[in-house]
This record gives structure tokens, sequence and C-alpha cells, in this order.
């Protein structure tokens, strides 16, 4: 696969090969800017009890290891008594990286959260996730319903009660609406859902199958999977359900529209000739083209990178497998044994479903160092995840 030139592993240098051993020299120093493959060595000093865990679970999903100071390039120095603080320095440039912050707002793991975004920022320049939405599909019983949580899984609430089947929510970019498929009455529709004011409403009713919805990242348009003609094909219309438009016409079967970041094409699944593949169709209309997935069978499931750069996917050869291939096509790059992946805001992490003995969880995936990590889980089993962007 190719990806960004700093995502590549490159040949050993002092500081790699003494950060293997767990040593370096106090002249050595990482740069987190152009090698994004190796783990980050932080060590996390004067936090206790919750805020300590939700300091180590972002960091960790965010690249980083938690080590001694010994071990350490950059010391987090603060305390949690009452509010959140703390302090970033470079322990080998004996730098301030962040002067010391205090957070007083929300609750102890909220702060945290705030924290680790900080020092995510601090050291890499990139906004970090700690405080991001998920919405995902949870059973309950003999039924699933619709979930949201924070992104590391606490704080679940459902948003439906509708006793039935639910699938693929979806969110509208910068809002808190949900669009989602239900059963509710009887038939597979598309449903819109207003989070802030409880607003549910039936978006797409026709006959057959009325799935998969995918907003365009101007929040415009909608695109989904309808069988109303026949066989799912993929349709778009404006978001008032006005002025659909059939943008495929296959005798097999479409699924899982995704969006390029500028809103000009979508990225599918299709099934021609017997064969899946990834395909590209323009959103305003045009012929569907053939996506190279080098090295991979049977992909499904894609979501592009906010970046626009890296779609991701699912693989199906013997076990399903989450992949990213570049936008433009190429040789795919196998991570983790997984399924229905959807990219962060920070176009570096994933979250996805795995399968646990019997039932499915959702789990994170830093995709340069591929370190994994579980979030918390609920009863039943949890799949479709959805990242709010």
């Amino acid at each position: 696969m190719k990806l960004n030139p700093s995502l590549y592993l490159r040949p050993a240098t002092p500081f790699l090969l003494a950060l293997a051993l767990g040593t370096f020299a106090a002249e050595e120093k990482l740069d987190i800017t152009k090698d994004a493959t190796h783990l980050i060595p932080v060590a996390l000093s004067g936090y206790t009890g919750e805020a300590a865990s939700v300091l180590r679970f972002d960091l960790e999903v965010a690249g980083f290891k938690i080590v001694g100071p010994g071990e350490a390039q950059f010391i987090v120095t603060g305390k949690n008594n009452g509010q959140v603080e703390g302090r970033v320095t470079d322990r080998i440039n004996k730098a301030t990286i962040m002067e010391a912050k205090a957070y007083a707002n929300g609750s102890q793991r909220l702060q945290a959260h705030w924290l680790a975004d900080d020092i995510v920022f601090a050291l890499t320049g990139k906004p970090g996730i700690a405080k991001t939405k998920i919405a995902f599909k949870g059973e309950v019983g003999k039924h699933s319903e619709i979930f949201i949580a924070d992104y590391d899984g606490h704080n679940a609430v459902a948003v439906t009660r509708d006793s039935t089947i639910v699938a693929a929510p979806c969110w509208v970019p910068g809002r808190r609406i949900l669009y989602y498929t239900s059963y509710k009455s009887g038939y597979p529709d598309i449903y819109s859902h207003d989070l802030s004011s409880g607003e549910r409403r039936v978006f797409s009713r026709y006959p057959g199958l009325n799935t998969s919805a995918a907003v365009s990242p101007d929040g415009k348009r909608v695109a989904m999977i309808l069988s109303k003609n026949g066989s799912p094909d993929l349709y778009v219309c404006n978001a008032d359900g006005s002025h659909l438009a059939q943008l495929t016409k296959t005798r097999e079967d479409e699924s899982s529209p995704c969006w390029s970041p500028d809103g000009t094409r979508i990225c599918l699944a299709a099934r021609v000739n017997e064969r899946r593949a990834l395909y590209l169709v323009p959103a305003s209309g045009g012929p569907m083209t053939r996506l190279r997935t080098e090295g991979v069978l049977n992909p499904t499931e894609p979501d592009w990178s906010p970046d626009g750069k890296t779609i991701v996917f699912t693989s199906q050869m013997g076990s399903f497998n989450i992949c990213t291939v570049p936008a433009s096509g190429g040789v795919a790059q196998p991570l983790k044994e997984g399924e229905d992946p959807t990219w962060a805001p920070n176009s570096r992490t994933v979250i996805f479903t795995r399968r646990l003995k019997d039932k499915r969880i959702l789990s994170l995936l830093d995709v340069p160092t591929k370190q994994v990590k579980d979030v918390i889980q609920n009863s039943g089993s949890c799949s479709q995840p959805s990242w709010a962007k």
C-alpha cells in the first residue's frame, strides 16, 4: 500500500535502535512529525484513578506508548485533585512543550479528555479525538437499537427504542443528526433523527430495501441503497428528499456508499459478474470506475478518510480483515482482523468491529502503528460504528 511518505518504515537510526532496547542517549530525539509508524514514548506523573486511566487510554489510541520516566521522551506531569492539571516537557531537550493547564469544567473524565487532546496537539500539531462521539448498532435482547457514546464507549445512550432490527447509522457532518435504517414499520426504511430536538422522520420509504444512508460532506445530499427498481442500486437525493437520482443500474447489488471529502465522488462496493470490488461513481452521475485493491479479495464497506488520501475497507478472505488503500487505488494493506471500519476526524484512527468469542465488540485502531484498544462494551454485541465528524 502507498501511504503518505511520512508513514513508511525508515532505516534504523541510533534513536530507534535505542528505543527498541528501551533506552536512549540524552542527545537523541525522535522526530514525531516525520515518522508516525513508531509509538511515541511518554511518561505520566501525578495522576490517579479515573484520570490516569483516561489519559493512558486516550494517548495509547493516539499512537503513544506509556513508559517509565527513564524511557520517555516526553513527560506529562500534573494532578487530578478536584480538577485535572497538566504540563508537557521534553526530557531530552529539557524544554517545555506545553505550559501548565488546568481544566475545571465537567466531570474528571471529560477534563482528562481535554488534557489528552491538548497533549496530542502540542506534540503532533494535529487535533485530538478524545472528545468525539460515535454511533453504533447494539443488541438489546432479541432486537437491536441505535446508540451514541463517547468515542471510548463510555456514556452510551440508546437513541431508538424500536424493539426491532436497526442498521447502518450515519452522522450528518458537523451536526447532531443521524440517519439509520429501522424495521419499525415492518420494512427497512431510512429515518432521519435530530438528537438535539428528538424529532425523527421517515426519510426514505420506497418499496423494497432502503438502507446505507451516507450524507455528503456539506450536508446537502444523501446517498443510499434502494431496491425500488429491482436489484439494490445507488441513489442520491437532496437532504429534503427531493431530486432523487439513480446512479447505478446493475443486475446484481451495490452496498456501503461513502463520499469523497470534496463531495464529487462516491465510493461503494458492488458485485459485477459475480465478483465484488470497490468502485468510484461521480456524484453527479456517470460510469462506475473500478478502484484497484491489489492483494486482497472481496472488498466491501469502504470509508474515505477526511483528508481524502486513503480508503479503509473490509476484505473477505476466509476471515474479515481491515485494509487500507490509497484513494487513487493501488496495493491494499491488511491491518487487523475485523469489519465495519470508519475513520475518525483525524484521518489516522479507525473504529471497527471485531469478533470476540460469541459476540462482536468495537475496537480502535491507530493505523500507522497498528495499535488496537477495545472500547468499553455494552452487554450485547455492538457493530456498524459511525464516527461523528
